[in-house]
């Protein structure tokens, strides 16, 4: 054979072979980033499971055909905009905002990458989305579950399990987006109810001590807990103030009540984040944020601490109990 037909034939040989080189190069495992403006440690409890049984609805399990990352505030919601840059930095194909502040960090850091949140807020009012059937052209969609729409709900059951408090105090985080508009909401609903409404605030670990102390101060007979995930990450600390002052404490998550607080109303939060599990999967799918319609709330949850109340000295209304979906004993 000639030195030329050699040539030909070899590289006709490494032209065949390399389709097949190509075709056995595994496909690229997709990257889901999380991000939090909460702790760690509260994501670790609360988000896992139904956030993986929704994404594994569509197939996908974490460590074997696609990879999950977090990054957490720790309650320093100025972290987050260098955050959501080191996922992107990290190749996230798509990106899960828990809570306000991380949303609106995800929704000002990119316009290509998909961004499904998870929110207490209402998405329309806070801009991430121009309407909840028809999100927009944009890249992110989500999940609400409304909570501020509660308020007056909450402040309606905290009366009823303490109908001797003449005032009530509301602790909410100052940095929350929606600070404002949950204190409005609660200040309307106690006047509605004759009730004092005591605002105190806690921007930082260190501001409890302080909001407590003040609450005793104007004679507060329960507590109310505004919507926050600073807040929320907090809620084994505000328990046990609450728990020393002889407080009773309502918020809007079964997190306050598993940890020690009298009692809690407010959507599922694991099926909020079941539909994001389910969002992202069908995202990783092909689908587009734009053509799925943000998801709003339809299981709410009454949970009630029945050993908080009693160390309280408080008897629970029968109604109450029965109608509770959760009594911890």
């Amino acid at each position: 054979m000639r030195h030329r037909d050699l040539i030909i034939g070899l590289a006709a040989g490494e032209l065949a072979a390399w389709p097949l080189a190509v075709r056995a190069q595994p496909p690229k495992v997709p990257i889901v980033g999380v991000l939090f403006g909460g702790s760690a440690a509260l994501l670790k409890a609360t988000f896992p499971p139904p956030f993986l049984a929704g994404l594994g609805e569509l197939g996908y399990r974490d460590g074997q055909n696609v990879t999950i990352q977090h990054r957490t505030a720790e309650g320093r919601y100025e972290r987050l905009p260098a955050l959501v840059s080191e996922l992107m930095a990290g190749k996230t194909d798509v990106i899960v905002a828990l809570a306000s502040p991380a949303s609106l960090a995800a929704k000002a850091a990119t316009s290509t990458i998909p961004v499904v949140f998870s929110i207490a807020a209402d998405p329309i009012a806070l801009g991430l989305v121009a309407s909840l059937n028809r999100p927009g052209g944009g890249n992110i969609t989500g999940t609400t579950f409304l909570s501020i729409e509660l308020t007056a709900k909450q402040l309606e059951l905290l009366h009823e399990l303490c109908p001797n408090a003449e005032v009530v105090g509301f602790l909410i985080s100052p940095a929350a987006p929606d600070a404002a508009d949950q204190t409005t909401r609660a200040q309307a609903a106690a006047r509605s109810l004759r009730l004092a409404l005591q605002v105190v605030n806690a921007r930082a670990e260190d501001d409890f001590e302080a909001a407590f102390v003040s609450l005793a101060e104007q004679h507060a007979g329960a507590l109310l807990v505004g919507g926050d995930e600073f807040l929320i990450s907090q809620s084994a600390r505000i328990a046990g103030l609450a728990a020393r002052h002889k407080l009773p404490t309502l918020a809007g998550l079964r997190v306050f009540p598993a940890r020690g607080g009298l009692a809690s109303y407010g959507a599922s939060l694991a099926e909020a984040l079941h539909q994001a599990g389910l969002y992202v999967g069908r995202i990783l799918n092909g689908n587009k944020p734009a053509d799925l319609p943000v998801v709003q709330a339809t299981k709410f949850e009454l949970v009630i601490n029945l050993n908080t109340a009693k160390a309280l000295g408080l008897t629970v209304p029968q109604l109450l109990l029965a109608t509770a979906d959760e009594v911890i004993e």
